[in-house]
């Protein structure tokens, strides 16, 4: 499907029109590709009702589907379909009844990942709005700026979490809080409402949600998703890869305003009749216990926290967590080091996988016996990709260049001339070097603009990563280019060495010399305590080529 026919949109639901007015223009829309039969659904559709009412139809209301972590402060317990089912009614008829909520209206959720936050979501959804969910750890400034962009006129707020919204000072914005004893709370509100709400009959192409990227280097972008996109991410990589069954119950550790931890812990066990184990702290520390004590089988998290819990399993009074059958990896490079650790001490093939906000959800991933450690995998069904030069042509095989891919999902920012640089020659450029092989495999080399360049020799600083992770003193490491003199760019590796290990430079430099060539090692060691993340765990590179230390 080309750009123009993609444009052909339905008659809208949305009162406020906004999102589809500030749709970018048809040329700049990415061709879209429905080659299987499963993403192809109706013009009418509200995602909302399809993942709680179909679900409840086709499996029953009695099947658990929420639980929350035992120790949390705002723990609900159990829910089941049923339960879940009445608490969004109900506050979907405090949205359109009591807060004159409009389709197409833009509602913020913000507060820690709970059962309300996710009843939240689906009741606007159910209301025709559109959703923008953000990170209970945004500050003020940075929740001035999206509701600026994206024109947010409501909000639910945990009441845990409002004071930075408050503080934001966003003109016009209307705040309820959840979860707290006030008289307006909305939960009081919605207990008094209706069991049953008649969603709003949305078309398939109006927008749902809106995601923001995390920004960390400049101002954030919009990224606008369709009813139809929510489920084509689940009837794509969760159908095909994950393959979920009822009975499986989902955990980990990305938040919600976070589209990997939407996906993974909202839209793809609810497609499926699964349970969903949400968690207000799931750090490695946190996540363990909660595997063994909920039976958690399929686990979303990042490598960084893969490589932590290694650790926490090899001491004596670790946590069993043999219930676990799909252990998913995302946001950031997995080493082969941590795969094949990873699969020796739990027995589980950690599947990896890249996605991006501008795609909602993983597009290149393996599973099983098709997985190559090292690689990211190939295009999931439903799924195209490429390695393209600057100039969109395709690369041979074996060559690096930047990933481009086209599917059911693409990229839509609000309003935001960065959709030229996103979208080229009808494919999503995702701004990743990559080499492709002769089997299909995608395998990732950097960030496009993470190349190190020195001396004339160019640098993948994730290979020189994954050598320094070979080391057992080493926890963590990222490696950037400086800027130097004589080189061009220096190559630097910031190290973040195991508890009760030498922090000695010069005999790492000696492992990698060992590993790689040696215009690829390190020119300079850092050790840190931490590494520079966003909220949602990806790194900042940026804050590591800055001269000066690093806070």
């Amino acid at each position: 499907m080309d750009a123009k026919s993609a444009l052909r949109l339905h008659p809208s639901a949305h009162v406020d029109t906004f999102a589809r007015d500030h749709l970018p223009p048809p040329e700049q829309w990415p061709a879209f590709v429905r080659d299987r039969p499963e993403v192809h659904y109706a013009d009418r559709l509200n995602c909302g009702a399809e993942l709680l009412d179909r679900t409840v139809e086709r499996h029953g209301a009695e099947r658990t589907a929420f639980r929350a972590g035992s120790g949390d402060a705002g723990s609900t317990g159990v829910w089941t379909y049923g339960e879940l089912q009445r608490h969004v009614d109900r506050i979907a008829h405090v949205l359109t009844g009591e807060l004159d909520v409009l389709p197409g209206q833009r509602v913020l959720l913000r507060g820690p990942t709970t059962p309300w936050l996710a009843a939240c979501w689906l009741a606007v959804m159910k209301a025709g709005a559109v959703a923008v969910t953000v990170l209970a750890q945004q500050r003020a400034h940075e929740l001035a700026t999206m509701c600026e962009i994206a024109e947010v006129s409501h909000a639910l707020c945990d009441a845990r979490s409002v004071d930075d919204l408050i503080k934001a000072g966003i003109p016009g914005l209307s705040v309820t809080t959840f979860g707290g004893d006030a008289d307006d709370d909305l939960l009081t509100r919605a207990a008094r409402q209706p069991d049953v709400y008649e969603p709003v009959d949305t078309a398939a192409d109006d927008v749902a949600l809106i995601a923001f990227t995390s920004g960390t280097t400049g101002r954030p972008k919009g990224c606008m998703h369709f009813h139809r996109d929510v489920l084509a991410i689940a009837d794509t990589f969760a159908r095909h890869v994950l393959k979920p069954v009822p009975d499986d119950v989902f955990a980990g550790s990305p938040p919600l305003g976070f589209t990997f931890g939407l996906g993974g812990l909202v839209i793809f066990p609810l497609r499926f009749g699964a349970s969903s184990l949400l968690l207000e702290h799931a750090a490695p520390k946190q996540l363990l216990p909660a595997i063994a004590e909920h039976g958690v089988s399929v686990l979303f998290t990042a490598p960084t926290a893969y490589r932590t819990m290694l650790d926490e399993l090899g001491k004596p009074d670790a946590p069993d967590v043999s219930t676990l059958r799909r252990c998913v990896s995302a946001g950031e490079n997995l080493s082969t080091n941590t795969w094949h650790a990873w699969h020796e001490r739990t027995g589980h093939r950690i599947i990896n996988g890249i996605g991006a906000t501008e795609l909602l959800h993983i597009f290149i991933s393996a599973a099983d016996e098709a997985i190559r450690p090292g690689t990211t995998g190939r295009p999931v069904p439903g799924w195209h990709a490429r390695v393209v030069d600057d100039s969109g042509a395709q690369v041979p095989d074996g060559e690096p260049g930047l990933l481009a891919v086209r599917g059911p999902v693409g990229c839509r920012y609000l309003g935001d001339e960065r959709q030229l640089q996103y979208v080229r020659h009808g494919w999503n450029v995702t701004g990743d070097t990559y080499v492709r092989d002769a089997d299909g495999y995608f395998t990732y080399v950097a960030r496009a603009d993470d190349m190190i360049i020195s001396a004339g020799y160019n640098i993948a600083g994730p290979e020189v990563e994954e050598a320094l992770l070979r080391h057992p003193d080493v926890l963590e490491t990222a490696v950037v280019g400086r800027s130097d003199e004589l080189r061009g760019q220096a190559v630097v590796a910031y190290v973040v060495p195991r508890a009760g290990t030498e922090r000695d430079p010069e005999r790492l430099r000696e492992f990698v010399k060992g590993e790689l060539v040696p215009y690829k090692c390190p020119r300079e060691i850092v050790f840190l305590d931490a590494l520079p993340r966003t909220a949602t765990g990806k790194l900042q590179r940026f804050r590591l080529r800055e001269p000066g230390p690093v806070e």
